[in-house]
């Protein structure tokens, strides 16, 4: 009898400090959540899909031929900088990340036709943007516009969005419902 008793208090220990585990996991998740900045997030992704897409163009005009890659680093660049700047971890911080992704990829395709013509014409990308009939670039950009780009740009956006969330590691979450 006593030695169900012992078995008893033993369990019961155990189930004590499970529970107080799931309540620090719990805190500290919420911290987390807490950290969350989305407006910061949205900033650095469209910091990193211009630089990015800038990027794109002078790689196509450089080597006059257009890398299908270019979108796969943009995705990557805007993924990452949009976790480093937002630490997200809500589906939100995703979405962002792959819009942005996407901004980059349609921006390295818009840049990269600008600086052409700016190149064509002797003059700059400036007087270029300030010269072209806007009306004119979706139709532009659709006949640019190649099959294999829905993959790379489809990768983009996977990328985009799977990256842009902030990654909490096992040892954190063990340091953080261990501690305290």
């Amino acid at each position: 009898m006593e030695n169900n008793n012992q078995l008893l208090e033993d369990a019961n220990l155990e189930q004590n400090q499970k529970k107080a585990a799931e309540e620090k996991f719990l805190h500290f998740m919420e911290q987390i959540k807490l950290d969350q900045n989305l407006p910061m997030a949205f900033i650095g992704g469209l910091i990193a899909a211009v630089i990015g897409g800038i990027a794109w163009a002078a790689i196509t005009v450089a080597t006059d031929y257009q890398i299908g890659y270019m979108a796969v680093a943009v995705g990557l660049l805007v993924g990452y900088t949009t976790r480093l700047f937002g630490k997200g971890v809500d589906q939100i911080f995703g979405i962002v990340g792959a819009a942005m992704a996407l901004l980059g990829c349609v921006l390295g395709n818009f840049m990269t036709i600008i600086w052409l013509v700016a190149n064509e014409q002797g003059m700059t990308i400036v007087e270029t943007l300030t010269l072209i009939d806007f009306t004119l670039i979706p139709e532009i950009m659709t006949s640019t516009f190649n099959p294999m780009d829905i993959i790379f740009y489809g990768i983009a956006l996977y990328e985009g969005y799977k990256f842009s969330f902030r990654q909490i590691s096992e040892d954190e979450i063990y340091e953080n419902i261990t501690t305290k």
